[in-house]
Parts: C-alpha cells; structure tokens; sequence
C-alpha cells in the first residue's frame, strides 16, 4: 500500500505517493501559464521594487556619457569640434547615439520601463494603503505581558465606586489622552463572564504618516520623470552674439548663430521680441596691483521689446540673467569686434563688417577670421589676431598685456585662392580652410603680417586693394573698438515642475524616515476586590528606539490623570516576558497568534 493511503494526512498527488492515472511515476506536473499567465508573471517583474531600483541605478550608469561627451543639444559647437579632432571615433559613438545621449532609444527605453515600474509599484500600495487608512486600530491582545515593550500598574478602586464602572471611567482617559497625542483610537471592551471579569481596553495606533510620505516621495519620482520628459520636449536652448548696436530677433532664420529645439517646440511660432546691445561694461584690476587684468564684472546693457509694450533698459551679467516672454536670456561671454572695410583695386567697399574676434587668453589676445568671397579677382580670407594692448616678445611676435583698450593693434595674415563655400557645405564662420588656398602674408612664408591701428588703411598685396581698421568713435562710438557679447536663450517649461516635484519628494523621504509606525494599548482589568490592573504596551512596525519611552510615556500621564482624581496608588511593577523565546520583537509587524485573541 502507498504512503498516500497509509497517511490520510497526506494528498494523494504527494511526490512520493502513489501516482494519477496517466502520469509516470515521480513526475511532478508544472503548471502551464499560457500567454496570460507569462504576461502577468512579466508585469510582476517589471513592477517590483527591486526592478524599480535596477532601472533607476541603470538610468544613472547611462546619463554617464552625457557628461563625458558633448551633447547637439548643449554644445553643438563642441560636437563639431569632436569629429575634426576624432574623425575615425566619431562615426563609431554617433552610431550609438552617444551624442544624443537624452534623446536616445536605449535611454528612452530604460526611462519608460522606470516610469512604468514606479506606476505599477504606487498604485498597488496606494490602494492598500487607503484600505488601511479606512481600517479600524486591531483588538487589544489578550496577553499584553508577552510584548517586549509593557508595565504594570495596580491601584485601588477609590471607596464606593463600582470597579467595572471605575475601569472604565480609567479607559477613557487613557482613550482621550492617546486621541491628544494624535492617535487613531478604539475602545474593545468585554463584560463580565462566570470564568473572566470584565476587561476594559482601548487600541491606538498612528504612523500613517510614515506609509504616506512614502507613496507620496514614489509618485514625486514618477513627477518628476514626466516633469523631464515632457518639458525636456518642450524646450529649446539657442546661442547668439550681438556687437553694440546691432539687435538680435527671437526668430529661428534671423538672429541664432546655434538653435537646439526640444521635439515638440514649434520652431515657427517662437515668443516674438528683440534684444538691442547699446554698451558692455567691463572693470579690471588695474595693472600694479594683485590680480591686475583679471574681470571683475560685467555688464551687457540691452533695449529689450515686446509687442504691445514700451521698451525696457535691462541689464544681463553672468549668473544674472532676465526673463523675456518666458525665456531666459543669459551672459556667456564677451569679446572684441573690430571693424574691418576691405575695399578693390577701383576703392570699392567690398567688405565691412564688425568682426567678432574669439579670446585667445585672459589678456583679451584674440582670434578673427574675415572671408571675402566677391568684390575681387580671387576669393580672399584674412586670419587676424586683436592685441587690445599690444606689447612685444623677445621673439618679436606681438601679445597683449591687458584685456582693456590700452594700445589697440590688428595684425592680419592675406589667403587667396577657394574659400569653400560654393559648393554649399556649410563652413564655420570662426575658422578658415586654406588648404585650397594661398598664403601671401605671415611669418611662416618670410612675409610680414599686415599691422593695423584703429583709423589706419594699408595696401593689399599684389595690388588686391586697400584694408582698413575703422575706428569706432569716428562714428560716435565710445571706444575705438566695439565690444560684443554672447548670450544664451533658454526655454525651460519643465524645470518649475521639476523643482516642485523634488521639494514633494524630499518631504515625503523625510516623513519616510522619521514617522514612526506604531501601536499602543492600555487595559484595565479587575484582578481584586476593590482592585485594578492597569496594562500598557507598545509595539512598532520597523525600527522605532522610542517605543519603550512612549509606553513610559503613556503610562506616567496616565498615572497622573488617575491621581488628580483621587486614585490611590498601590505599586508599580514593569514586567519581562515570561518567555523569552516567544517574545515579539518591537520591530515586528505582526502580534503573535495568542496575542490577537479578543480581549
């Protein structure tokens, strides 16, 4: 006979029973899911807390690229400056999109699974912790002297008084004085039977809180995900240089030498107004004393317009930018822009423009390209260096000593021949390709550089025509040289949400950590003629080091209230657990069985 029918404890489909028709013998049958049941065990898996984690810890691996190689939507210009210098590991890392980093699908895709990781992980706590909130405080347990965390206290029932009636009156005050400190209370009271005396109790609990900040800190963290992505699609970032006087107009095909639209933003319906530079103020440290040259502020002074409004005088400087039509308008940088007339063998002007020169060093030694495409024989680039105070080398080569206008010089290198432009490739403004070119100046042929003072024209080469540094207070300027400053446009719709949704996090992460969850009762019993037994307990849910002071707590003001009616007291005795293999912990979350039995 079978094990399975000797023990009629034991099913008949047990492993080492007997086996079913039909099936071998020692065969366990696995159950099949199906579709249905592999998709629910997949959304298990995907709405864990441990996936949640997983993801978050590899959204932050991923975002590491994104700080080591330069982004198109942050610095294009250093994207640009990444494939000339790495042009064998550029197509390699724009293959895996490490270049767009944010907007990648390997990012997207561990950002929507975190996104529906953390939704599936709220929803279902949300729902059990409103249940909970709905819920009456649990049944005073019958032997409060098996939790760690109790005392006793016996006092005499003031004469002529009922001791059920006076347990009680006893009850409530506890009841009143545990509703004071913001507990959920619930009285559990039990008449008198033949075998036991009638029990007085009353069940609180508090720490709600705790759960709640939680849930809350989860579903800040999946606003702040939607905050990112929606608003990271719906903002731009834009780069443009305006010299003093001229103006620069919100508008996609007229003033952005850079433009990085987020994929919702409607490039052709941006907030329409107009930045005008009339001056930059800049203060150095004067040359003598400690630090001389170096920066102390700036100051780019614009004539802001919107329609249907008067012009403002506003003033950028770094760290301090002003708000247009919702955009922020920063200060990045600043520079020198020389005006330049290039005129034909015939004194034609074929070329005049104030010529933004890039900073070269802290001094204001700086770099300009001009390129002359029409007007003469040969396309013609000139590659000049701006010295605002020139001083000499022991080698000869010119530097400058100070950023300020001291002894401004232009000293420019001649380049005929294929500027590169016809073909239709676009060419970067700030540098020149000679390779299809000829050089005709410059020290690296023996010829001299062409130099230049503000007002000062000087003869082409080879008959090419004239070059003339205009100076600026020729024309009412306040300088000989005009300045220029660099100012980022920036539209951010998500940030304000972002910063909300942080604060609620943290909120919600400190009332997380520091709300205990805890449960306390008080019980009088009737254990003497003319004599009570009061009971106090504690028992927390997690790590709580001030439970035992609580029910200290609870039992002292209790106490006091019984004295100032007229109580008499018999004795204090805390008791220890009768057995301490038994014994609950105080970080438990569940009573032990006999300790749920109704009172």
């Amino acid at each position: 006979m079978s094990s399975s029918l000797s023990d009629p404890l034991r099913p008949d489909d047990h492993a080492d029973g007997a086996p079913r028709t039909g099936r071998p013998t020692g065969d366990i049958a696995q159950p099949r899911l199906g579709v249905v049941g592999w998709l629910r065990w997949g959304w298990r898996q995907l709405t864990s807390m441990r996936t949640a984690l997983v993801l978050l810890l590899l959204l932050a691996i991923a975002a590491i690229p994104g700080s080591i190689v330069p982004q198109r939507t942050a610095d294009p210009n250093g994207v640009s400056q990444y494939r000339t210098d790495n042009p064998d590991l550029y197509p390699i890392l724009d293959h895996l999109q490490l270049f767009d980093v944010y907007s990648s699908a390997w990012f997207s895709a561990i950002y929507i699974l975190l996104f529906i990781s953390l939704i599936g992980c709220v929803i279902p706590r949300t729902t059990h912790h409103l249940g909970a909130l709905r819920a009456r405080p649990p049944r005073t347990p019958v032997r409060l002297s098996r939790l760690d965390d109790h005392a006793e206290t016996v006092r005499a029932v003031p004469a002529g008084r009922d001791a059920s009636d006076e347990a009680s009156h006893a009850v409530d005050l506890a009841q009143q004085q545990l509703r004071k400190a913001g507990y959920r209370v619930e009285r559990y009271d039990t008449p008198a039977t033949a075998k036991r005396p009638a029990v007085a109790s009353v069940s609180a609990e508090r720490g709600y809180a705790r759960e709640t900040g939680n849930l809350i800190f989860h579903g800040a963290l999946v606003g702040v995900l939607l905050s990112v992505g929606i608003g990271g699609g719906l903002t731009y970032t834009g780069q443009t240089v305006i010299v003093e006087g001229d103006s620069f107009v919100n508008s996609l095909g007229l003033g952005y030498t850079s433009f990085n639209p987020g994929r919702f933003v409607d490039t052709e319906s941006l907030p329409p107004y107009s930045l005008t530079l009339d001056s930059f103020d800049v203060s150095y440290v004067p040359v003598g004393e400690a630090g001389q040259g170096m920066a102390g502020d700036f100051a780019a002074n614009l004539t802001t317009r919107e329609p249907g409004q008067d012009a403002k005088k506003q003033t950028v400087r770094v760290n301090h930018p002003i708000d247009m039509a919702g955009d922020r308008v920063y200060l990045m940088g600043n520079g020198y822009a020389p005006t330049i007339t290039v005129r034909n063998p015939a004194g034609d002007v074929v070329f005049r423009e104030d010529v933004e020169f890039l900073p070269q060093d802290t001094n204001m030694t700086s770099l300009g390209v001009v390129k002359v495409p029409d007007g003469l024989p040969e396309q013609m680039g000139l590659v000049g260096f701006f010295y605002p105070t020139a001083a000499t080398l022991h080698s000869g080569a010119f530097t400058s000593a100070y950023p300020a206008l001291a002894n401004p010089l232009l000293t420019v290198d001649v380049y005929v021949g294929d500027l590169g432009i016809d073909d239709g490739t676009p060419r970067n403004v700030y540098a020149l390709d000679t390779s299809g070119m000829t050089q005709l100046t410059g020290r690296s042929i023996g010829v001299d550089s062409l130099k230049l003072e503000p007002g000062q024209t000087v003869d082409l080469p080879d008959g090419l025509g004239t070059i003339t540094f205009d100076d600026n207070t020729a024309t009412g300027g306040a300088e000989t040289v005009k300045r220029y400053v660099s100012l980022s446009v920036h539209r951010d719709i998500g940030a304000p949400f972002v910063l909300l949704f942080a604060v609620i996090a943290l909120l919600g992460l400190l009332a997380a950590l520091f709300v205990p969850r805890r449960r306390l009762w008080v019980k009088a019993v009737s254990t003497g003629p003319g004599e009570l037994t009061f009971e106090y307990a504690g028992l927390a849910r997690g790590e709580d080091p001030a439970i035992a002071v609580a029910v200290e707590g609870l039992q002292r003001e209790h106490q006091r209230a019984l004295d100032a009616e007229g109580w008499p007291a018999q004795g204090s005795t805390p008791t220890a657990p009768s057995d301490p293999a038994a014994t609950p912990s105080s970080a438990s979350t569940t009573t032990p069985d006999d300790a749920n039995l109704p009172a």
